[in-house]
């Protein structure tokens, strides 16, 4: 089946909601969703979005915070622009629907998380994520426009390497026609001409064995660009959350969300003792990377599996007025959080690096636009300031809106695409050979490329992951197309990305750490004077 759209978008995230609403009044739109519509990132996202609402705080402090968690790999540019269009694009938000915690004066309840010198994160209780997620879906659905397909799995970008074309990097002119789309109950592969695609596909925590990122996480619209020669950029840049509940028989890892520190919540060892002042001044509200490698540091030291957050001393009614979905869920395995210390252990979260776009959400190939968490904008630098995603999510998709509403006028649909060609596959080898490929890929990742990486570490991981993307790629030819086969591809895709760009970055730098190359601290919270940093 061929379909001809406008606008195609990939991902039903806050990214590709917010933009498929913005673009749907110009043209025909469809989105394109590998899981259920509601199961995304987004969706878990528990903290909030940061912007500023309120004095004291003020774009400039938000601003300066943003480019210290970065480690001032930040792109200044883009930092300010975001910056200052956060408190519009949430004020459409919630003319869309979405309602957040406010006080019995009326105004809104601002919260703060590590890295922020201000209170200026909008919640909804502690499922933040869930409330945008259902109200801008709401939206979409009922929309005349937006034509949404659940459990459809994107296989891969088409551009001129589908007809027949050598593409290489060096090569100018690389354009999206559209995309090839796996119907997971049917089998058959759909091809979608569309005169702009949007990829909106999430990050890729499912590289590493313990994440907080849901199972849809697996990289897929980075390795498509990547496949496609596309520009991708500060893969070595994966953020480890400090604090997902320790419960080893769950997968993926319950997320305790920043905001509980922010409550007041304090780092602990297992015998109560307060650990963070040794790391940072600002205990355990610094920011993720260096709370990751201290929790990393103290377990290492002691042999712990998890350290402790406590919230015991903490009003009692208020804690669960605050944090119900944290307080059920530990209350599930067995913890009240009132009253036990709540054990945490790092676990992969958010990635910063991803397929590169300029200020207007446009990548290295034309009529091809990413936004959220699989796009690199220059926002987080080396490290992502926390809650800065979802307002991330929402600028650059609305500034990508406005790009591709322009550009889709100009734009003619591609002739002579051809089908998939599926000829000379067979049904799809023992499941177990798919399986067990990706646990040895968790398993590298986890083990050479975590929160703390050496150049040893990294070149055994390469040489490892090789031996895998051979079988794997050996198995994708002569094989049946399916979702676990491509979803181990892209993943292998992204864990190469990852590996080699941390191998290249010969020095220590926000959420990449490495023991070959110590960082040069000062005496501002451990980080790099400007002047000892190299040119990057």
């Amino acid at each position: 089946m061929q379909k001809k759209v406008d606008f195609l978008v990939v991902g039903s995230g806050i990214a590709g909601l917010s933009y498929a609403l913005k673009v749907a009044s110009h043209g025909k739109v469809l989105l394109v969703t590998k899981d259920k519509a509601d199961e995304t990132a987004t969706r878990y996202a528990q903290g909030g979005i940061a912007a500023v609402m309120y004095d004291p705080d003020t774009y400039e402090k938000h601003i300066r915070d943003t480019m210290s968690a970065g480690d001032d790999l930040n792109n200044p540019d883009i930092v300010r622009m975001t910056i200052q269009e956060s408190t519009e694009r949430v004020k459409e938000l919630i003319q869309w629907g979405a309602d957040f915690d406010q006080n019995k004066e009326g105004r809104f309840q601002l919260g703060r998380e590590g890295g922020h010198s201000e209170n200026r994160v909008l919640h909804h209780k502690d499922n933040t994520g869930e409330e945008i997620e259902n109200k801008l879906l709401k939206q979409v659905k009922s929309h005349p426009n937006i034509e949404v397909l659940e459990n459809h799995f994107t296989i891969d970008i088409i551009t001129q390497h589908h007809l027949g074309m050598k593409v290489t990097r060096r090569t100018e002119g690389i354009t999206c026609y559209g995309a090839y789309v796996l119907d997971r109950e049917t089998k058959a592969v759909n091809t979608v001409l569309a005169k702009t695609t949007m990829l909106a596909s999430g990050g890729a925590g499912h590289v590493y064995k313990t994440t907080t990122n849901p199972m849809i996480s697996t990289g897929d619209g980075i390795a498509m660009v990547a496949r496609a020669k596309g520009l991708i950029e500060n893969m070595e840049f994966m953020q480890f959350h400090p604090t997902s509940l320790y419960n080893p028989a769950e997968h993926p890892s319950f997320l305790i969300t920043e905001a509980l520190r922010g409550y007041g919540g304090i780092l602990k060892t297992n015998d109560r003792k307060e650990f963070m002042e040794k790391y940072d001044e600002r205990a355990s509200l610094a920011p993720r990377d260096i709370v990751a490698r201290a929790i990393d540091n103290e377990m290492k030291m002691s042999g712990a599996d998890h350290v402790c957050l406590d919230c015991t001393h903490l009003d009692k009614n208020e804690l669960i007025k605050n944090f119900p979905t944290i307080y059920a869920k530990a209350l599930s395995i067995g913890i009240d959080i009132t009253k036990e210390m709540i054990p945490v252990v790092p676990a992969a979260h958010y990635l910063c690096g991803g397929i590169k776009v300029d200020e207007y959400g446009r990548s290295t190939i034309k009529h091809l636009y990413a936004s959220g968490e699989t796009a690199s904008t220059g926002l987080h630098g080396a490290n992502r300031l926390a809650s800065n995603s979802l307002l991330e999510s929402l600028v650059f998709s609305h500034r990508a809106s406005i790009d591709a509403v322009n550009a889709v006028k100009d734009i003619a649909f591609k002739e002579g695409i051809p089908g998939w060609n599926a000829e000379g596959t067979t049904l799809p080898e023992e499941m177990i050979l798919i399986t067990q490929s990706h646990k040895e890929l968790r398993s590298i990742m986890s083990d050479y490329v975590g929160i703390v990486r050496t150049d040893l570490r990294l070149n055994r991981a390469l040489n490892r992951l090789k031996i895998i993307y051979e079988e794997t790629e050996q198995l994708y030819e002569r094989s049946v197309v399916s979702q676990e086969i491509c979803e181990l591809r892209n993943l292998i895709n992204v864990a190469y990305l990852i590996i080699k760009m941390a191998m290249e970055r010969k020095e220590s730098r926000g959420l990449h750490y490495s023991l070959d190359y110590p960082p040069k601290k000062n005496n501002h919270h451990g980080t790099y004077k400007r002047s000892e940093r190299n040119n990057t």
